[in-house]
């Protein structure tokens, strides 16, 4: 073992650490320049190439936000606006020739989150063959608030982030090869919001070539919105903020923001059930439509696609009390209510309709299971129905509970698969999830998902030894991959939810 690894790239010599259980790793690597002061929600800057040795072994600071205990940052991470830093682990297989790379781009309601989480530690998933890039972008207000119609002229972008994470994949397209990886072969993927940037940018015309297959996890596909509701909330945001100047805005501090973004962010589900404050806007530029119909017609970027949700999404933001998520009969009725009177074209199913996808469920868990649906599931499976035309698609739904998780009545929730993935089991303290048991089942399915992740990226299909062979996704068996202790296929999982919904769920929120 070497204390230490140097890169030497376009973009400069970089100093990380030396291989250790097969794998080197750089960490907090600029790949742009700081958005402070003047450059908040314009574009961000390319970073000139490093003039000398740049020390990469410690990670930079995560993006301004506050405080969930759904997104744990590792202990004293500092917040800067200046947080525009990416990592790379790579393994040593130099003598089997550049490795797939894959580009993750993380979550948290496009408001919470950094690439520094413990969950996201690139180990695993390099010790099974891939280069992993995990970024920093911009969030919440500062990543996703479009200022361009309430101050236009003045240079902004209507999506900052998006902005961001296209300019660390040209970064990545420069400069990977000196890492160790295939820059022909680069992967992007990424889990709620972060799979929601995955559907987003398969639909995004600068995104073309920058990647050549991509995999989304849990994605709110229809989580992107108008400019005439972009604009709504920004003027909340600035009610909010207390100015009503360019001037003003980029006076204010960063922790003022944030502030006034966790209160619109609380009041924005609270009165439009079922939407978020701040998610990627359509622009007509990065964004020109909504991605969700784009790809549902079939009209993405001809680009392999592994997606997928989990069983029970919903019962994290039940046992939260999050508002992101509306799992009460009240709230529920209401959004459909909203969506029929904004959109009266639309045959909206009724709650008898709704109800009869949910055929056995018990009344108390029907809500979370729409909410579920409309969610994550229904847009997940318009988007393979139409992307399965486009290019190979593969379709998954996460099943697997440990003992304890199933007990609690939590089972597969919302991005409870990260850990499988990424294999960093107990990375977060406390953790019960093995308190009765189920470890070794689960690093075995974990084996075995970064097996098939890996697989998907290097270019063959998301096959694992042992297991059932995974089929692509298309419109006459719509084969689902369910992932359990033994993974299995299921032809057409969803019919009954299919059959209920429609088409009505693109409409959504």
């Amino acid at each position: 073992m070497t204390d230490t690894a140097t890169a030497t790239a376009p973009a400069g010599v970089f100093h990380g650490d030396g291989l250790a259980g097969g794998v080197r790793r750089w960490r907090g690597i600029r790949y742009a320049l700081s958005t402070a002061g003047d450059s908040r929600w314009r574009p961000s800057e390319a970073a000139p190439p490093a003039t000398g040795p740049v020390d990469a072994r410690a990670f930079g600071p995560a993006a301004p936000q506050g405080h969930t205990p759904a997104v744990k940052l590792p202990a004293d991470t500092p917040t800067d606006e200046d947080c525009l830093t990416l990592n790379i682990w790579s393994p040593d297989a130099a003598e089997d020739g550049p490795a797939p790379v894959m580009v993750w781009l993380h979550g948290g309601a496009y408001i919470f989150g950094a690439s520094s989480q413990a969950m996201y530690d690139g180990d695993a998933l390099a010790r099974a063959g891939a280069v992993v890039v995990t970024i920093n972008y911009r969030i919440g207000a500062l990543g996703f608030l479009d200022l361009t119609r309430v101050f236009p002229g003045e240079g902004f972008t209507a999506n900052p982030a998006l902005g961001d994470i296209l300019l660390a994949l040209r970064w990545v397209q420069e400069n990977v090869a000196a890492f160790g990886g295939d820059p022909d072969r680069v992967t992007v993927f990424g889990e709620s919001a972060g799979g929601g940037l995955v559907t987003t940018l398969l639909t995004t015309p600068a995104a073309k070539g920058l990647f050549w297959r991509a995999i989304a996890e849990s994605s709110p596909a229809s989580s992107v919105y108008d400019a005439d509701r972009a604009a709504g909330i920004t003027d909340r945001l600035l009610t909010e903020l207390g100015v009503s100047d360019v001037a003003g805005l980029r006076a204010a501090k960063p922790s003022a923001i944030v502030a006034a973004q966790m209160a619109v962010f609380a009041a924005i589900p609270a009165a439009e059930p079922g939407t978020i404050a701040f998610a990627p806007v359509i622009d007509g530029d990065l964004v020109p439509e909504a991605p969700a119909a784009v790809l549902a017609r079939g009209d993405g970027h001809p680009v392999p696609l592994l997606i997928g949700t989990n069983r029970d999404e919903a019962s994290l933001f039940r046992m939260m009390k999050s508002p992101l998520l509306p799992v009460d009969d009240a709230s529920i009725d209401r959004m459909i209510a909203d969506l029929s009177r904004e959109r009266p074209e639309l045959e909206v199913p009724t709650r008898a309709e709704v109800h009869a996808a949910y055929e056995g469920v018990r009344h108390h868990a029907i809500g979370m299971g729409i909410a579920r649906d409309i969610g994550f599931r229904m847009p997940t499976l318009w988007v393979a129905e139409g992307h399965s035309r486009r290019a190979a698609t593969w379709l998954y739904r996460f099943d697997h509970a440990t003992p304890m998780l199933t007990l609690l009545r939590i089972g597969a929730t919302h991005g409870s698969e990260l850990a499988y993935v990424w294999g960093t089991f107990g990375v977060n303290s406390p953790d019960i999830t093995f308190r009765l048991g189920g470890r070794r089942d689960a690093e075995r399915i974990g084996a075995r998902m970064r097996e098939r992740w890996v697989a998907f990226a290097a270019g063959g299909s998301p096959d694992a030894t042992d297991a059932e062979t995974w089929p692509p996704y298309d419109t006459t068996e719509r084969a689902t991959l369910v992932i359990e202790t033994v993974d299995r296929v299921v032809p057409d999982l969803d019919r009954k939810l299919r059959e209920s919904w429609g088409d009505t769920v693109l409409a959504f929120p």
